[in-house]
């Protein structure tokens, strides 16, 4: 719905009826609409692709003399706007499907003007609710995933492509929110209502993750006692998430393909195929170009499902959105274990400043679970969290690029990192012990050891 009082809302009228479609218009503009009309399949191709529309009424008459799903078409050009279906009577069987494809609504061409404008209005206000809907989930995708700089661009490639029926390849290491994504794209669709069904490809063997993808007939295979339907065929009209799916056997990789190409589906031991209607959504945290080169990974299904390619940087490259995911953590368990901690004192949070995060954000939830769990007070002291995070603390200072001919030996990259926490911090001794996660005692003989001396005779 347009924000401007003065910018009207834009209504197409697709009626094969001329009258009908020119009083419909005119009742349209006298209620502060702007309407077009047009009145063949051939104008409704060209106004489509013209400019974009609030709310498409189409006339399901319209497209009777070609071979092209008008509602498929006009949904593919205009995924944001609603659609109403006119129809005659002897033909309400097409309606119905026309909202199960997604379709807002249908009316008989036998309707009053008047009718067809109330029913405008409400799928306006839909639009309006949807928009709030998606600046919802935005907040939550900032709240869960973090706001900084990087995944300010990720979060808005969800928000363009969430609308379309566009394919989408997450990529990013283990933990970093690709399926938190995922979800957040089918929420912001024009799906929402429909199923979202998720699989992951590597906890399954090849045989049973076909069955589970494409469904069984019954004594197709040892154990098959019933027919079974596939999460493809669950999923229809909504979305199916992929999620490791680099992890996939080429021949279940060639049956997704077929999906991607055709949307048809062929349960193991049938010779039927069945056409399903499902946004493919799909994540790795492998190579996936590397994959193809070493011939591990279909190349035709690798550009089929890189329409939209989104990679989400782990957590330690946006250590920024700490403090946001920390706080949405805390509140989560919290209410989980009914404690009321209100944060983390400063060294808990130079702590978890300082940790590399090899399980990104879901290896932080864990933490803040741990801390949760442990504090005796209502702010969680170092001693509350993981040992791992306690007792892993490296500096995060970037070394040079070596060679490979010129790699350094641990010892060496020791001693760098000992002099540059030393630096950091004016040569405070008893402080760089603790940031390195190590005793004085020790600091000290490694100074001994290589021989790393402060700049004058003095400690800083």
């Amino acid at each position: 719905m347009r924000s401007s009082q003065e910018e009207k809302n834009e209504i197409l009228v697709a009626c094969a009826q001329v009258a009908y479609a020119d009083t419909l218009a005119h009742f349209l503009e006298s209620g502060g609409y702007a309407a077009e009309r047009c009145h063949d399949a051939k104008g409704l191709f060209r106004i489509l692709t013209r400019k974009p529309f609030d709310v498409v009424v189409l006339d399901l008459d319209l497209g009777d003399d070609t071979d092209i799903d008008l509602i498929s078409f006009t949904r593919r050009r205009q995924p944001n706007a609603q659609l109403i279906l006119l129809f005659e009577m002897a033909k309400i069987d097409r309606a119905i499907e026309g909202i199960r494809a997604g379709a807002y609504f249908y009316l008989p061409k036998t309707c009053q003007p008047s009718d067809v404008a109330l029913v405008v209005g409400k799928a306006l206000h839909k639009t309006a609710s949807d928009s709030s809907l998606s600046g919802f989930e935005q907040n939550l995708l900032e709240e869960t995933m973090g706001a900084s700089p990087s995944m300010r661009r990720v979060i808005e490639l969800v928000r363009k492509v969430a609308p379309t029926d566009s394919t989408v390849l997450l990529l990013g290491e283990s933990g970093t929110g690709k399926e938190v994504l995922a979800h957040a794209i089918h929420r912001s669709s024009t799906r929402r209502e429909r199923p979202f069904v998720a699989v992951n490809c590597a906890a399954l063997p090849e045989t049973l993750l076909e069955s589970e993808l494409f469904g069984h007939l019954k004594g197709a295979f040892t154990g098959a006692e019933a027919n079974k339907r596939g999460l493809f065929e669950e999923a229809d009209g909504g979305t199916i998430f992929l999620d490791e799916i680099g992890d996939m056997a080429p021949l279940t990789q060639a049956k997704v393909l077929r999906v991607l190409q055709d949307g048809e589906i062929r349960p193991v031991g049938s010779a039927v195929t069945k056409h399903v209607d499902v946004r493919v959504l799909a994540a790795t945290n492998r190579d996936l170009v590397e994959a193809v080169h070493t011939f591990k990974f279909r190349e035709d299904l690798y550009f089929r499902l890189n329409v939209i390619q989104i990679r989400i940087p782990p957590l330690r490259e946006r250590l920024e959105s700490l403090p946001a995911l920390v706080s949405h953590f805390l509140a989560r368990y919290n209410a989980n274990f009914s404690k009321r901690i209100r944060g983390f004192d400063e060294q808990s949070q130079i702590l978890l400043r300082n940790y590399g995060y090899p399980g990104n954000i879901r290896e932080l939830e864990s933490i803040v679970a741990h801390a949760v769990i442990m504090a005796d007070d209502d702010i969680v002291a170092a001693r509350d969290l993981p040992d791992d995070v306690r007792q892993g603390v490296r500096p995060r200072f970037a070394l040079p690029n070596y060679s490979a001919d010129s790699i350094p030996s641990l010892e060496n990259v020791e001693a760098q990192s000992i002099r540059a926490t030393l630096e950091k911090l004016d040569w405070n001794q008893t402080t760089a012990a603790k940031k390195l996660g190590i005793s004085r005692s020790t600091l000290w003989r490694k100074l001994r050891q290589y021989a790393i001396t402060p700049p004058s005779d003095s400690e800083a």
